[in-house]
């Protein structure tokens, strides 16, 4: 059996100015950094014994975080990255209905077929995190570890590891930054959720679903 955590990165700019960040390299925000504090000390005493990311930096800050009390090596993994955003990187999420309608209706409705111009779809991120994380867990026999990853990513894997193809998508809601899912491989590495999107390390305040309206409009489609 292999333990995963999962976890989602700190706030960053994207997250603030609420643009669509996919595969821009943004940094961590003020926020963020006082997120990261929380999440290593929820860390600091999880034996963790590997630790992977993607290697976009508001991620490997996380992972750096985790980090704190174990000085593990970081291993970088392109297939934790974010979707690939294409056309709609950098755009605000306000300006997104009336620059992209149709793909606009499409991630609000029928995220399992989105796909922005340019960019990837949200299936071919399903399905590399599907074999990512199946890899990582058969390297990893016996072992707890962690993993860093982003909304999107964490969003289309979780139906993953409830046994959900993609096509029958179901909307398990976005992960606060910095929130932590647990999955559970067996030995014949079938992925188990123990628990999803937990962010109870935050506490009062630290929250960015908590203050982003367009996150917490889908938060409530979720619910």
């Amino acid at each position: 059996m292999v333990r995963i955590y999962l976890v989602r990165h700190a706030e960053a700019e994207g997250n603030v100015r609420e643009f669509f960040q996919g595969r821009i390299n943004t940094d961590v925000s003020e926020k963020g950094q006082l997120q990261l504090e929380r999440l290593a000390e929820r860390f600091k005493n999880i034996p963790i014994e590997a630790l992977y990311s993607s290697p976009l930096k508001r991620a490997m800050s996380t992972a750096e975080a985790v980090n704190r009390y174990h000085s593990l090596p970081i291993i970088t993994d392109d297939m934790l990255m974010e979707i690939n955003g294409g056309d709609w990187e950098g755009v605000k999420w306000a300006e997104l209905p009336e620059k992209f309608p149709g793909e606009y209706r499409m991630w609000k409705e029928e995220i399992n077929h989105f796909a922005a111009p340019g960019g990837e779809s949200t299936k071919q991120v399903y399905d590399r995190m599907k074999a990512a994380m199946r890899r990582i867990a058969s390297e990893n026999n016996g072992r707890t570890i962690a993993v860093v990853s982003h909304g999107m990513a964490i969003k289309a894997y979780l139906n993953c590891a409830e046994g959900r193809e993609w096509e029958n998508y179901a909307d398990p809601g976005w992960a606060d930054n910095t929130a932590v899912s647990l999955i559970e491989y067996d030995d014949n590495l079938i992925p188990k959720i123990i628990f999803k999107n937990d962010g109870s390390h935050l506490g009062e305040g630290l929250s960015t679903l908590a203050v982003s309206k367009w996150c917490s409009d889908e938060l409530e489609e979720a619910k």
